[in-house]
């Protein structure tokens, strides 16, 4: 069994408007009454229809139009492209109840300790709070320093181990680029 293209109608606008292909090669490419497409052309079928480009969708390709465009009685053949689709997880604010948005500093002086290449605006992206109160943390001038205690933020579920070791990555990156950078600049001097 063929399929037919996505978005047929506008499938079909597109190929009236761009090739020279016979109203029954677009009609049956599109599983379209012959008499549709000629209305698509005359303009009377379809108007504010937006064209449909099937080649830059990977439904045809150039070479399927060119040769059924010389060859009338070939038929149009879709290309069936298996794409792999995979679902990635949509990041979500996650709620934090006020039970444990305390324990965000807490967190935060966690990774501060444990973690210390993060930037700060890493740990605040990770922990949830204001980039500004890591920095304060970091430098000791929080308001509630004095009663913070640095928790694992990963065992209290305020992100992932994943996330965690990604941020870890990126700023393993970030020191080795400065690193390059600093080194060329001292070959260059």
């Amino acid at each position: 069994m063929s399929k037919a293209p996505l978005m047929p109608m506008a499938t079909a606008l597109w190929l009236v408007e761009n090739t020279t292909l016979t109203f029954k090669q677009i009609a049956d490419f599109c599983k379209m009454h012959e008499v549709e497409v000629q209305g698509i052309a005359d303009g009377e079928v379809g108007k504010g229809i937006v064209a449909y480009n099937p080649i830059m969708s990977g439904q045809l390709t150039r070479e399927e139009i060119k040769l059924s465009s010389e060859d009338q009685n070939r038929s149009l053949k879709i290309s069936l492209n298996d794409v792999d689709v995979s679902i990635e997880e949509k990041k979500t604010k996650k709620y934090v109840p006020l039970s444990k948005r305390q324990d965000k500093p807490d967190a935060a002086l966690w990774l501060i300790k444990q973690h210390s290449l993060l930037k700060d605006s890493q740990i605040a992206k990770l922990v949830g709070i204001t980039k500004n109160s890591v920095t304060l943390i970091r430098n000791k001038n929080y308001w509630n320093y004095n009663n913070l205690n640095a928790k694992d933020p990963v065992a209290m579920g305020l992100f992932a181990q994943k996330d965690l070791v990604l941020a870890i990555e990126k700023a393993e990156r970030r020191i080795k680029k400065e690193r390059k950078i600093k080194e060329k600049t001292n070959q260059a001097s």
